[in-house]
C-alpha cells in the first residue's frame, strides 16, 4: 500500500460521504469522537467501503458485478464496469473490492448511468 492507514481511512470516509450525497442525503456531518460520520436522523453513515453488510446491498440494488484478473495474491485486480482497483493499493482484497464497488457506483450516478432512489423520509 502506498499511503498511510490514516490516509486510506480518510479516503474511504470521503468516498462514503460522496456516495451518500449522490444518494440524496444532505445532512451529513463529521463526528470525530467515533471516527465516523453521521447523516440524517443521527444514523451512522454506512461503512460501504469497509463492511460487506453495508456494501453488499449496493451490489444487488444497482446490479454491480465484479470480475477478477491478474492472478492470486496482491498482484491482481478487480473490475466493476469501467472501474478497476488493484489489490496492492488496498489493505486486503475484500477492502479493494468494496472500495471499487463504491467508486463504480459513484461513477454511474455522476454520469447518469443509473438513478439513485429517493431517500427514506
Amino acid at each position: 500500500m502506498h499511503i498511510s492507514d490514516q490516509e486510506y481511512f480518510r479516503s474511504c470516509i470521503a468516498r462514503e460521504r460522496h456516495l451518500a450525497q449522490l444518494l440524496g442525503h444532505r445532512h451529513i456531518e463529521e463526528c470525530y469522537e467515533s471516527a465516523g460520520t453521521l447523516w440524517d436522523n443521527n444514523q451512522a453513515l454506512p461503512k460501504w467501503t469497509r463492511d460487506w453488510n453495508a456494501c453488499g446491498p449496493l451490489m444487488t440494488e444497482y446490479g454491480l458485478g465484479v470480475s477478477y484478473g491478474g492472478g492470486p495474491g496482491h498482484g491482481g485486480w478487480a473490475r466493476m464496469g469501467a472501474t478497476t482497483v488493484h489489490f496492492a493499493d488496498h489493505p486486503t482484497r475484500d477492502r479493494a473490492v468494496m472500495y471499487g464497488i463504491v467508486k463504480a457506483l459513484i461513477f454511474l450516478l455522476e454520469h447518469g448511468k443509473c438513478v439513485a432512489p429517493a431517500p427514506a423520509a
